[in-house]
């Protein structure tokens, strides 16, 4: 498979991670608290992650007969990408339980996070001389597209209103009954 492959793949994951998670945590919410629910699917997305980002690589490498030396710049570049990571997931349960709502916290992350991305990799490499107007185009429409997502999402249909007895009578003699 080629990058873009795994790219979208990865857009499909991430695309379907915060109504799952939300999902989650309002289904394990326990004896009223609902901040309770939170914390117990923020732990299973950590054993989530013990399977599939310990078990799985583990695998993978001794498939491969690969050395077990993990370089010190690597392995703290790593180990921050992976605490920015985990944070990251606490920090969306957080938002739910502030009243975000899935729709709402996920577009402001995903339309956000490109843009943090985009100026902290800038930064890195320091290349604030060689920006475009297109890439400078593409960081604004990314901060447009994040607040009308958020701004005009569709919202959740309210439930009808009890009808008064009088409306809820069937007047039968309109019909023929043969």
């Amino acid at each position: 498979m080629n990058w873009l492959s795994f790219a979208l793949m990865t857009v499909l994951s991430w695309g379907v991670y915060g109504i799952f998670l939300h999902s989650g945590a309002v289904g394990m919410a326990s004896g009223g608290d609902p901040s309770i629910g939170r914390i117990k699917a923020f732990l299973l997305v950590g054993v989530a992650y013990f399977l599939v980002a310990i078990l799985g690589p583990i695998i993978i490498l001794i498939a491969k007969g690969a050395d077990w030396s993990f370089p010190m710049r690597g392995s703290a570049w790593s180990l921050v990408a992976g605490i920015v990571g985990a944070l990251g997931a606490l920090f969306v349960l957080l938002a739910f339980g502030a009243k975000g709502t899935p729709a709402a916290v996920m577009a402001i992350v995903f339309a956000g996070a490109p843009i943090v991305n985009g100026l902290v990799a800038i930064s890195m490499a320091n290349l604030w001389k060689d920006l475009s107007w297109q890439f400078v185009l593409g960081l604004v429409l990314a901060l447009i597209g994040g607040c009308l997502v958020t701004f005009y999402k569709p919202n959740p249909h309210k439930k009808p209103s009890a009808l008064p007895a009088a409306a809820m009578t069937l007047d039968m003699s309109k019909y023929k009954v043969s």
